[in-house]
């Protein structure tokens, strides 16, 4: 196939996992890429493996500081319909060269790309990592988001920029979702998001691990429980400083989060939620690839809590280093962690979490036996060919349905 493929992707899990992606497909099919200026290039590349990589010149305009940051809406507004022009052209580009399908990434502007909706002769396939849920969910709270919290609302009543923004943004990412050819997801949980918030029917393509990377290297395990991710509320880190708050003081472990980005807000808050529960917690930023995978591999457990996580790829990365992992049962988790086999699940109770973590501390055997097993599930069951495999024949029924499509358009009426 000729694959035309589209991102605006940051650093971090979804940009990782399209470059194992996309590194697979362009072994097997011709790959273009089609991306902006704003995008990441340089973490996960995707340019030493692909045929061509294009990229367009876009950047979201500077925001505002205080007192002025409530214009900053204006400025998003702005940027909403500047982009719109970009993909438009973009579009235009990828339909002169005759591609056989076009594959769709999430933009950090508009998250469904407008893209999908300028494509019109070939056919799309979007990948949905997830909703922006921030329009479709109820954010946990944050002290440091009320503040102001009465002046806030007093503010936003008379405002109507921050209700414009939300309106658009909502409307561009249900009309662009709608628009795509197929949608993909990367659970059967999101299969069931993405059906209610959109009406529209996705198909499960799961994600892979890659097990070069992430593997046994036969390092010493310490007594730290590990977490991974950005450091922002919906990664429910919280909760895990509580729950390990909940374990005698002389048990205690160490916490250790590893994250590529920190929200300095969040930071602050975790920071002072361990001091007063007497958590001993490391926060770790910056964390390279090869670090990540000895932290894996030394910690005794790896810990995960986020908040209705629509994959999880943390406790695939931790299993295919060997190391157990202990999360909450909602999300993505239901799928990858098979409970007293490569891990435990609980509910979101921090006493149940803590008792959890104090089954596999007291029994380094036990956890050394979920180690085992959760290596080997990711080697039957998690791999990247058998996730490529799968995409691939998701793009091909994309193609062969725009082609059946086609041939019935064209077919002479009987007589």
């Amino acid at each position: 196939m000729r694959i035309a493929l589209y991102h605006n992707l940051p650093s971090g899990g979804a940009k990782r996992t399209l470059s194992e992606a996309a590194r697979r497909l362009a072994g097997h099919h011709h790959l273009d890429v089609y991306t902006l200026s704003s995008a990441n290039h340089e973490f996960a590349d995707l340019r030493p493996f692909v045929d061509n990589h294009k990229v367009y010149e876009f950047a979201p305009r500077p925001l505002f500081n205080s007192p002025f940051g409530r214009l900053n809406q204006a400025v998003r507004l702005a940027d909403l319909r500047r982009i719109d022009g970009v993909t438009r052209q973009i579009a235009a580009d990828i339909e002169a060269e005759g591609y056989d399908v076009v594959y769709v990434h999430p933009c950090q502007v508009e998250k469904s790309p407008s893209l999908l909706r300028h494509v019109q002769t070939i056919p799309t396939v979007y990948y949905c990592q997830e909703p922006l849920r921030i329009l479709y969910e109820t954010m946990p709270p944050r002290p440091y988001d009320d503040d102001h919290s009465s002046r806030r609302a007093l503010l936003n009543r008379v405002d109507p920029l921050p209700g414009m923004y939300r309106s658009r943004i909502k409307e561009i990412d249900q009309r662009n979702t709608r628009q795509a050819g197929m949608v993909l997801v990367n659970s059967r949980f999101m299969q069931d998001v993405v059906s209610r918030i959109y009406e529209v029917a996705a198909r499960v393509s799961y994600h892979g691990i890659n097990v070069e990377r992430f593997q046994p290297l036969g390092l010493e395990k310490r007594p730290y429980l590990l977490s991974v991710g950005s450091l922002t509320p919906l990664k429910g880190f919280d909760f895990l400083v509580e729950a390990v708050a909940g374990i005698p003081a002389d048990r205690r472990p160490l916490l250790v989060i590893a994250s590529n980005f920190q929200n300095p807000p969040e930071k602050q808050f975790l920071q002072q939620l361990a001091a007063e529960k007497e958590v001993n917690l490391d926060l770790l930023g910056n964390v390279s690839d090869e670090r990540l995978v000895e932290l894996y591999n030394e910690a005794a457990v790896t810990v995960y809590a986020p908040v209705r996580e629509p994959f999880g790829l943390v406790a695939l990365e931790s299993l295919a280093c060997g190391t157990p992992v202990i999360a909450v049962r909602e999300g993505g988790t239901q799928e990858t962690i098979v409970p007293g086999e490569t891990g435990l699940l609980t509910e979101r109770n921090p006493a149940a979490f803590a008792q959890a973590i104090q089954v596999l501390m007291a029994d380094p055997a036990l956890a050394e036996e979920y180690g085992r097993n959760g290596r080997e599930s990711i080697l039957q069951n998690w791999t990247w060919d058998r996730a490529v495999a799968t995409l691939e024949a998701h793009l091909a029924a994309a193609v062969n349905k725009k082609s059946a499509s086609s041939a019935l358009v064209s077919a002479p009426n009987p007589a």
